[in-house]
């Protein structure tokens, strides 16, 4: 009886979080990472592997033991690193030979991007592939000699034999080769100061996104490839491109794209949110783990794609994707949290990718009632929707007039039908064990949401989400930001740690900015100005003239990275040009836009062959080609016009804003008694004030 609800407890526990005291359940093992916040790190406390934290004393133990470093990464959602727990982690023989031959590290990479990032280039560099779980093993001061992804039990017991014999019978060829490696890691990663270069221009990029286009996949949307990822940056810039020039075809391309995520199994039909990308090629069976990073920036996304379309589809995502986050992710004090896991238990306490979320045809039947001929039909209860086991994922691949047509309702009614059979499944979903939550709190996480937030009351124009925005940034202005305008990473249980990385700095001053844009408030603005400083002068590279991943406060691990290629984030780099050139049309005597110009001139050589890797970057090429506006407000009736023209989709442009004088030479001298004047203005020079956001638009020719 007594095992029977111990087995019981840890179920609950899994699924639902622990809320015990530590002594409440008795462990047969309890390693190093019990004092650690991070639930991944959490995760593999009672393995029996001797585990630490990654810690520079841990090092030095490993130097004066002169044992090799065995260093594992993951995080709280991932798959894969479940799976390799289970098969390796969790088994004496294996924990035997780990602990007996190195001194082993886990790191939630989520935490530690640093780490991560750097190891991750040495795996690809030894098998040419990498992925998560990272297993590294390294000489006892961090340098690399061996790496893999998952391995089962058999093969890594054979491998870290292999590893520990080699360590200590060939040593000079072991750090040989350790050696080499780690050049080539600080290789990969250096970039040369490119001064006397023009800009890249129109015509480049026009063909650049050319030789992009050929990899859309213009009838799924996306790229013509599977698994499928969601890359916001790239349909982001894309969205900006096709408006800037007047491109019908990458517009198509980019509404195809989002309207078939929208319908997708991607999408949480029920709930709302988007897991991390499709296996297959239509969007339609998740990777079912749910990260703050992509709905933050999808809800950027959507709402600046649904001020260009009016696609109520659009505001409809946004919607329910906020409505997702606050739910599952929102932290009592306004912060958001990381992640809900891809695994949960099914109704046969097995723990399965997916079992939260899918659905037998009997299920729906029962649960849907008489309206399931038309659920069918519009979720794809077929061999379309079909996946594996008898089970469905929905999925939309008609539209709803297609729908309403062939069932002879209307429109209106088909939506009533349908969203109270989703109500019906939401119910009976949250019976369901769920699956598990990461409720670390990411600074830069965080900065993408409230970034989503910001712009969902701007183009959505919901008083709630500024709300919700303000909540957040204030959350991150107590809990994350110190008294010197440095920020911590990460926050839990109350406290913060670990020292913020470059992404960290760049989307909060990102996201700061933008939130000024919204409500005139100088307090965002200055805070963004003093994070985008202490960036300045505790990051930037004098030589590459761009900026670390790392603070120079903080220890180098064989090289301090600077990160230049955007993935499904943008790289820390591309976001913190983009702040820089906005701030120089605020600032313009700080020298801001000298340094946006020289950091785009020193990666854009990479824009010919890969342009959908520096799609963020490639914005800079447009604000530095086209009119970019300073768009000053000053008057009583500041805050209404300039919400009039915040909501009106203008990449390039920076509004300012204020009742009567502002701190802001854009806004010095401006004001006249009894009237709003807005000023359109490129590089301090402006035209004749006018009083309505119509006229703005009129001199900025927006259609």
């Amino acid at each position: 009886m007594t095992k029977k609800l111990s087995v019981i407890s840890m179920i609950l526990c899994f699924s639902f979080g622990c809320t015990q005291k530590k002594n409440d359940v008795t462990h047969k093992h309890t390693n190093a990472l019990i004092h650690e916040s991070s639930p991944y790190l959490l995760q593999h406390a009672h393995n029996p592997v001797n585990w630490e934290a990654w810690k520079p004393e841990v090092l030095e133990r490993a130097q004066k033991e002169d044992k090799p470093l065995l260093i594992s990464i993951g995080y709280a959602s991932c798959h894969w690193c479940h799976v390799m727990e289970k098969e390796c982690f969790e088994d004496e023989e294996v924990a035997q030979v780990m602990n007996e031959r190195f001194i082993n590290i886990k790191i939630d990479r989520e935490e530690r991007p640093d780490v991560d990032q750097i190891y991750m280039d040495a795996i690809q560099l030894i098998s040419g592939h990498g992925g998560w779980p990272l297993n590294i093993v390294a000489l006892p001061n961090g340098k690399p000699f061996w790496g893999a992804t998952y391995v089962p039990k058999k093969n890594w017991i054979q491998s870290l034999e292999q590893l520990s014999k080699i360590y200590k019978e060939d040593r000079a060829r072991v750090e040989e080769y350790a050696n080499n490696l780690s050049q080539g890691v600080t290789a990969i990663n250096l970039v040369e100061n490119k001064e006397g270069q023009n800009l890249y221009s129109m015509d480049q990029l026009d063909a650049a996104v050319s030789q992009w286009s050929q990899y859309f996949d213009t009838f799924l949307g996306g790229y013509k490839r599977a698994p499928k990822f969601m890359m916001p940056n790239n349909w982001d810039f894309l969205l900006h491109y096709a408006t800037a020039t007047s491109h019908g075809e990458i517009l198509e391309y980019v509404n195809t794209t989002l309207t078939r995520m929208a319908h997708g199994g991607i999408f949480d039909q029920v709930s709302g949110g988007f897991s991390r990308y499709s296996v297959d090629t239509k969007w339609h069976v998740p990777h079912f783990e749910k990260m703050l990073y992509d709905n933050g920036q999808l809800v950027s996304l959507y709402a600046k794609a649904y001020s260009v379309t009016k696609n109520e589809l659009y505001r409809e995502v946004v919607e329910r994707t906020i409505d997702f986050v606050i739910e599952e992710l929102k932290d009592e004090k306004g912060g958001f949290y990381s992640s809900l896991d891809a695994d949960s238990l099914d109704e046969n306490q097995i723990l399965k990718e997916g079992a939260y979320y899918v659905w037998t045809e009997n299920e729906l039947k029962t649960l849907v009632g008489d309206d399931f001929p038309l659920f069918q039909d519009y979720y794809n209860i077929n061999s379309y929707g079909l996946w594996e086991e008898g089970n469905y994922v929905l999925i939309r691949d008609k539209s709803a007039e297609e729908v309403s047509k062939k069932h002879n309702i209307s429109p209106s009614e088909l939506k009533t039908k349908m969203n109270l059979a989703l109500e019906k499944l939401k119910k009976h979903r949250e019976n369901r064990p769920k699956p598990r939550l990461d409720d670390k709190i990411l600074a830069s996480w965080n900065g993408l949401m409230l970034n989503g937030l910001v712009d969902a009351f701007r183009y959505l124009g919901d008083a709630q989400y500024l709300d919700l925005a303000i909540e957040n940034a204030l959350f991150i202005e107590q809990e994350l930001m110190k008294e010197d305008h440095s920020l911590f990473r990460n926050h839990k249980n109350g406290g913060s740690s670990i020292n913020a990385f470059l992404e960290d700095y760049a989307t909060i001053t990102e996201a700061y900015l933008n939130l000024y844009e919204v409500t005139f408030d100088e307090k965002w603005l200055n805070h963004a100005k003093n994070l985008l400083d202490y960036t300045k002068s505790h990051f930037l590279d004098n030589e590459s003239k761009l900026f670390f991943f790392t603070s120079d406060e903080d220890l180098s691990l064989i090289r301090r990275s600077i990160e230049t290629n955007d993935n499904v984030i943008s790289a820390s780099n591309s976001i913190m040009a983009k702040n820089l050139l906005k701030f120089h049309k605020l600032f313009p005597e700080e020298g801001y836009g000298d340094m946006a110009a020289q950091m785009l001139k020193n990666v854009q050589e990479n824009f010919d062959k890969s342009a959908q890797s520096y799609a963020n970057w490639l914005h800079l090429v447009l604000f530095e080609s086209q009119n970019f506006y300073e768009i000053a407000i000053v008057g009583t009736n500041f805050k209404r016009i300039g919400t009039e023209i915040a909501g009106q989709y203008l990449p390039n442009s920076v509004l300012a804003g204020t009742a009567r004088e502002g701190n802001l030479g854009l806004l010095e001298n401006r004001y006249s008694e009894g009237k709003t004047l807005i000023y359109l203005c490129i590089e301090g020079a402006c035209k004749l004030p006018v009083t309505s956001a119509e006229e703005v638009f009129k001199q900025i020719k927006v259609r």
